[in-house]
């Protein structure tokens, strides 16, 4: 489902060129279950942002789903994105005016689809999610799991084929966090491709396959021994 080849990404910092990412080279199969660690200034977060095309890479060639993307133009990639690719975030990214449900359904109104559809979808994945007591409430009535099930949600009602999760755990507690890496990992376990940053050793250590990032690069690429530590592939 992901190539990348060669990718760099650079960033001129006063006179200093900083190679955030140097070199990558990765293949990510579809229904893949990753985590992605390393200290701070590896390049997690700068990976994260070009696969999930929010961001275009300083050299090297990165294919997702058979496209090849360094050429697509800014519309081309935002269709793209709406095509395949879900985020969750560490702080949500919620609108706080609008209540639950209205923060799932915004993907589906910018996408043009009807308001019976829309609601139907909707409604189905309020229950999935356990927060259809909570569909009315906004952001600042919810509780930190709460909001990342609702992210979640928006993340996820347009039935993207990538899931890439940035410290989706990190402003929970342990019992939240741990609510909400399960959820993921049903998500995962149901067909989506997963991949989550996290600094959290125990989250990441849940994934199948692992990467360790330092200075730009890819380190370390191993699985886990066993098939059933964490959710999915």
């Amino acid at each position: 489902m992901i190539e990348l080849r060669q990718l760099c990404r650079d960033f001129l910092v006063g006179d200093q060129m900083v190679h955030a990412l140097d070199h990558i080279d990765l293949d990510i199969a579809a229904g893949e279950y990753l985590s992605v660690m390393g200290p701070s200034g590896s390049g997690k977060s700068t990976l994260l942002n070009i696969l999930g095309l929010l961001d275009k890479p300083s050299a090297g060639e990165y294919l997702l789903a058979g496209t090849a993307t360094g050429s697509l133009r800014e519309e081309q990639r935002a269709k793209l994105r709406r095509q395949h690719i879900g985020f969750v975030f560490q702080s949500y990214h919620l609108i706080p005016r609008l209540t639950a449900r209205e923060n799932i359904e915004l993907p589906l109104v910018l996408a043009g689809e009807a308001p019976k559809t829309r609601r139907q979808k909707v409604d189905q994945l309020l229950e999935r999610l356990d927060l259809s007591e909570r569909a009315e409430h906004i952001p600042n009535q919810l509780s930190g799991g709460q909001r990342q099930r609702v992210a979640i949600g928006r993340a996820i009602i347009t039935e993207p084929d990538l899931l890439l999760a940035d410290e989706p755990t990190g402003n929970l507690d342990s019992r939240s966090g741990l609510e909400v890496i399960t959820l993921l990992e049903e998500l995962n376990a149901g067909g989506i491709t997963l991949l989550v940053v996290t600094h959290d050793e125990d989250i990441g250590t849940r994934a199948r396959r692992r990467l360790h990032m330092v200075d730009g690069k890819i380190n370390r690429d191993w699985l886990s021994e066993s098939k059933n530590d964490g959710g999915g592939s």
